[in-house]
Formats: C-alpha cells, sequence, structure tokens
C-alpha cells in the first residue's frame, strides 16, 4: 500500500484531477473540501502528508494547519492561489513544510511530495537511542522530542530536523544555502527568509531569550550555528 495523503481543496475539480493523478503513483488518496472536515480527518486518521489549500470555507487553512501542528507534525504542503510572499511566510509561519502556488506544474507537486516522504524515511531509519544534551536542554531523536528547563517544546517537522541539523554539528556555521539545501533537500525555491523565519520560530520556543539567544547563534553575513558545547 502506498503512502496514505490528504487532499484539502475546496474546488472539486482540483480534488479530482490530484486524487487522479496521485493515485496512478500508488499513492492512497483521502479528500476534505472543507476546514472543519480537513481538521478532523487529520486528527482522527493517520496520513504520510497533507496538501492543504489556503483558501477553505469554515476554518481556512491556516488555522488547520496551527491545529494540526498542535497534534501531530504530519508533513504539510501548502497549496493556494496567493503567490505574495507574506502568504508564503504566513503558511510557514503556522508551520507548514512547503508551500507551492497554484497554478503549479503537478511534476513539481510530485517531486516535492517524493522528496517529503524521502526525508521522512530516512528521518526514521537513522533514529537510534541518541540524546543531545546541552545544559537544560535536550534533544531526544528516537521521540523527536526537545524538552527546555524540564518543559516539552512542541516543533515542527522542519523545525526540529533543522535543530538536530545545527545541534549535531556544534560551532559548525551553516549558510541558508546550505540549510535550504540539507532541510528542504531538493533544490527549493522559495527565498532565504524562509530558513530565517524557521530559526526565529525555534529560538521563540526554545531560548529564554529569543533576542539574546544562548543556543542558535548567528554568524553576521554568513550564517546560523549551533553553540559549542561546554
Amino acid at each position: 500500500m502506498g503512502n496514505h495523503i490528504l487532499i484539502v481543496d475546496d474546488e472539486p475539480l482540483m480534488v479530482k484531477g490530484l486524487k487522479y493523478s496521485l493515485e496512478q503513483d500508488g499513492y492512497k488518496i483521502d479528500t476534505a473540501y472543507d476546514g472543519n472536515e480537513a481538521l478532523r480527518k487529520a486528527l482522527d486518521s493517520s496520513y504520510d502528508l497533507i496538501i492543504l489549500d489556503l483558501m477553505l470555507p469554515g476554518i481556512d487553512g491556516l488555522e488547520v494547519c496551527q491545529k494540526i501542528r498542535e497534534k501531530s507534525q504530519v508533513p504539510i504542503i501548502m497549496l493556494t492561489a496567493k503567490g505574495e510572499d507574506i502568504n508564503k511566510i504566513l503558511g510557514l509561519e503556522y508551520g507548514a513544510d512547503d508551500y507551492l502556488t497554484k497554478p503549479f506544474n503537478i511534476l513539481e507537486l510530485k517531486a516535492r511530495i517524493k522528496a517529503i516522504l524521502r526525508r521522512v524515511v530516512a528521518r526514521e531509519t537513522k533514529i537510534g537511542e541518541q540524546v543531545i544534551k546541552v545544559d537544560n536542554f535536550t534533544i531526544n531523536t528516537l521521540g523527536r522530542k526537545v524538552t527546555v528547563r524540564g518543559k516539552e517544546i512542541n516543533l515542527t517537522a522542519k523545525e526540529f530536523d533543522l535543530l538536530l541539523l545545527l545541534a549535531s554539528n556544534p560551532g559548525k556555521v551553516f549558510s541558508r544555502e546550505e540549510l535550504l539545501e540539507v532541510i528542504w533537500g531538493y533544490e527549493y525555491f522559495g527565498d532565504l527568509r524562509t530558513v530565517d523565519v524557521h530559526i526565529r520560530r525555534l529560538r521563540e520556543k526554545i531560548e529564554k531569550n529569543s533576542s539574546q539567544p544562548e543556543y542558535i547563534l548567528t554568524k553576521w553575513g554568513v550564517g546560523y550555528y549551533f553553540r559549542n558545547r561546554a
């Protein structure tokens, strides 16, 4: 059985076309046509990936994405007719893993789906008993859990992957281009602010004072790095 994907869009023709095309590639497809139905299915069923439209009746796609993230790290690709940068940034801010603007090339969507699913499989294969500890900061790769000062922090899949990469290479400075390539895993079509958005969100979640970070540091003009462990 192929990977299980939930397609969420209020345009029946769009859903029908995507469903048919993805089923030809062996995916098992479920569908939803509004925000409430999408949220119910996303939380009640197990999916390998969700394709989520931004503009939905009832609850909009951003809120659906945010509510899913409170419970799940399932990869989410956001689809929307809104191509402005602010909408892309908002989608990522609310926890989407990727973003495509309509109209899009179905081959590009399929490539992005495969890239995300490959990373999930590779990540699960690599997971061992590894635990990274720095001060009161712990990353448990087995359960993909992060604990800061005794409190478990809820991270998106991308945020966790980014944090794990940086923390596994303390002191190593990664440029934004390198982080896009490694974390997103393919030639990303977005801009470098995608990295900045995720770094800022990570700092807000794990740092005591995100404006004066202790763990994820900036090398001005170069990129980001995790502080050397004592």
